[in-house]
């Protein structure tokens, strides 16, 4: 089953994981390093990471190592774009009638 990838970044643990390996690709071991949570703990949201495809596995010998998906992260930052010229031009007006109620002054 696919996850949705609002339910993947909602959470801050899946979060830190993906700035961790947007810097290096980690095998499973060092990421749980990084955190005070078990092995397991930390695959489990791998699996969500992965299923939703923002994170890719690789195989090199006998490890795993997981790459951060730039490209589905992109199409999020697409989505997420529509709204951001929203709001610059929501702030850009707001910042507007701050300046003319400071003058007014």
């Amino acid at each position: 089953m696919k996850q949705d990838i609002f339910q993947a970044i909602s959470d801050p643990t899946r979060r830190a994981i993906l700035t961790l390996i947007a810097i290096q690709a980690l095998t499973p071991n060092a990421m749980a390093e990084k955190f005070d949570m078990t092995r397991q703990a930390v695959s489990k949201h791998i699996k969500v990471l992965h299923e939703c495809e923002l994170i890719k596995p690789e195989q090199n010998g006998r490890e795993i190592y997981y790459h951060f998906n730039a490209k589905k992260m992109q199409e999020f930052d697409r989505w997420l774009a529509q709204f951001r010229q929203n709001w610059e031009t929501q702030f850009n007006q707001l910042d507007q009638l701050l300046t003319t109620i400071k003058k007014q002054k």
